[in-house]
């Protein structure tokens, strides 16, 4: 009977070690969803996309990726050449707090801690009133390295991408390589 009660009792410990790390687990960035309806899955392998552009701002280094589609496009002439961008077409914007080098024997910024991808993709049955583009801001937490869907409307979104509704709302043109 003992024999019977030790094993029960590891067999539920083992259950319940199982199941809590479960619910304490952090979530899979490829299950999380903005409030705007964008899903982190539709980005799947986005870390192995061809570079459109770099940016630096005060605060962020950025890195901008597209998918094949959207490649395709822009060496196609889009959006210079009048056309728009084809229904699902995906960039996405990585963003990292920059530090300097240490080991260049020059003055450059690099990389540091990653802090956001924020994402766009072209469907315009699902996007009609934000001229086709979904957009979507998912933070990444460091410390505990997870992402989490920004629950604001996507940093800026449409209301900063309308100043360029001429270029499909696409600030950055790829660049010459």
């Amino acid at each position: 009977m003992k024999r019977t009660m030790r094993n029960s009792i590891a067999v539920a410990a083992a259950v319940f070690a199982i199941v809590g790390g479960a619910a304490f687990s952090a979530p899979d960035k490829y299950t999380l969803k903005s409030p705007g309806g964008v899903a982190f899955a539709d980005f799947k392998g986005y870390e192995d996309w061809a570079v459109v552009s770099s940016a630096r701002t005060d605060e962020v280094l950025k890195v901008i990726v597209a998918n094949p589609t959207m490649i395709k496009a822009y060496k196609a002439g889009v959006p210079k050449n009048g056309q728009h961008f084809p229904e699902g077409s995906k960039i996405v914007k990585l963003q990292w707090k920059p530090k300097k080098s240490t080991d260049a024997p020059f003055v450059v910024d690099v990389p540091d801690v990653f802090t956001q991808a924020f994402v766009m993709e072209k469907d315009s049955k699902r996007f009609p009133k934000t001229g086709g583009w979904g957009y979507a801001l998912f933070n990444y937490d460091a410390p505990s390295d997870t992402f989490v869907a920004d629950a604001a409307p996507a940093d800026c979104g449409q209301a900063c991408h309308v100043k360029v509704k001429t270029k499909d709302y696409i600030f950055h043109p790829y660049q010459k390589r």
